[in-house]
């Protein structure tokens, strides 16, 4: 098997802050002992196979950049898959990452026709066992692509034709099975083009009560092959379609809860799908660990001045830093991971620019995830949101939360305690400030 990154002979490593070397860690160790546990177990970080081997750095208004040898035209299909498969587990033992992710289009091809495309898949997954064995790299996560092709031009779960739902749920037997097979710790359902693009043509209540079905149908097999990962949701706002039903965190918890599947789901949640949404990503961290349904991260960033889900390789120890607080603060994952759910750059076009991009976006997770364990164990932030809440522990905070409280019961305390509440201040700018202290000490 010829190597294809030729130019990364040793694995990167960690060399610390002080190394001039482009191809190795500054801050993130895999065996540095953080709050008793290994950073490489408390981060599980993955590589998505998806935009890393299976993209050819094409955008709307342009062809491939990039140097994909196995996505040429012409090419024997499924030797493709295998060199491809070669390159992506070469490129995961090199940088030592303990996982990966993958669709199932992108480890195997589409046959003449279903019966061979499945096949295909079950070849390819047993290529893949055999690539994990040799490598000691594992599976994350896995899932189903039921958004590239036109038969999901309108959807796959929330389709207005009843045999693309019955296609999609076949795709994600297939898939959920291979992810059982690879021992992956969760299963992602990615609602690509569970949308609509107008309302003129949509029933709306039809096509939610489509996809409810359609995860009560997924979680039924779960059960039924034995397989004890978690099931995820990934919430996005729209693009490709006009609105998506899994907008966001609360949307989707909403969803849940309607339709009785709290507990049976988590999400999945992307930096730049939540950017999207109009929020910060810490916010949807917090949404959802708040409410029970957090579950892994796609760590990614967009950028501010375009519109769109650019997938870039994140940088911004601030903004990770006060996602992972809240992941930290709950305990950390229990399935899920890190998946680095990004892509290059167009003109990124060299062999070990994969390399610099998951270096520096890898160091940044450390850094961030140093600054909040260290938030969390001086209780810079935990104890200011206690403090502030702390009339709620008092007799009138206990009154207004049980169950002999009425409203009359509150205006008369109002009138015979002469209640009259003064401003308070939330120190904002003192926790800002206490946040860019941890993050500028030295933390390597």
């Amino acid at each position: 098997m010829a190597e294809f990154f030729t130019e990364v002979t040793d694995p990167i490593r960690y060399e610390g802050p002080d190394t001039t070397n482009p191809l190795a860690f500054r801050v993130y160790d895999p065996d540095r002992i953080v709050a008793g546990k290994r950073m490489e177990d408390h981060l599980r970080i993955a590589v998505c196979y998806w935009h890393s081997f299976n993209w050819p750095g094409s955008d709307i208004f342009g062809d491939g950049t990039l140097d994909r040898p196995w996505l040429a035209p012409g090419a024997d299909e499924m030797a493709a898959a295998r060199q491809k498969m070669d390159a992506a587990f070469e490129f995961f033992s090199k940088l030592g990452t303990p996982y990966f992710c993958f669709h199932d289009r992108d480890i195997a091809p589409d046959g003449a026709d279903y019966r061979e495309t499945v096949s295909n898949l079950h070849a390819m997954v047993d290529y893949t066992a055999e690539k994990m064995e040799q490598t000691g790299v594992k599976l994350l996560w896995g899932t189903a692509n039921l958004f590239s092709h036109p038969r999901f031009a309108a959807g796959a779960a929330t389709n207005p034709n009843p045999e693309a739902f019955a296609f999609a749920a076949a795709q994600v037997r297939h898939a959920l099975e291979a992810t059982h097979r690879l021992g992956g710790s969760s299963y992602v359902l990615w609602g690509g083009r569970e949308g609509y693009d107008t309302l003129l043509n949509t029933l709306m209540k039809h096509e939610a009560d489509q996809l409810a079905r359609f995860l009560h149908l997924v979680a039924e097999h779960k059960r039924k092959i034995g397989f004890g990962g978690q099931l995820f949701i990934e919430p996005k706002p729209q693009e490709p379609t006009k609105h998506q039903y899994d907008y966001d965190c609360a949307t989707v918890h909403g969803f849940l809860e309607r339709y009785d599947l709290l507990g049976e789901f988590f999400v999945n949640i992307e930096v730049n799908h939540a950017t999207l949404a109009g929020h910060s990503f810490h916010h949807e961290v917090k949404y959802a660990v708040e409410n029970g349904i957090f579950g892994s991260v796609d760590a990614n960033r967009g950028d501010p001045q375009n519109g769109w889900d650019t997938d870039q390789f994140p940088n911004s120890v601030e903004e990770l830093t006060l996602a992972l607080h809240e992941i930290f603060g709950a305990g950390g994952f229990d399935k899920g991971g890190f998946n680095f759910d990004t892509k290059l750059r167009r003109q990124s076009i060299d062999r070990t620019d994969l390399f610099h991009g998951h270096i520096g976006g890898i160091d940044t997770l450390a850094k961030s995830f140093l600054v909040a364990m260290d938030l969390l164990a001086k209780e810079t932030l935990t104890k200011a949101r206690r403090d502030r809440y702390a009339g709620w522990k008092g007799d009138l905070g206990a009154h207004i939360m049980s169950d002999d409280a009425s409203l009359e019961s509150i205006a008369d305390k109002v009138l015979d305690e002469g209640i009259d509440p003064e401003p308070v201040s939330g120190r904002q700018e003192l926790l800002e400030n206490e946040i860019n202290r941890a993050i500028w000490a030295d933390q390597a």
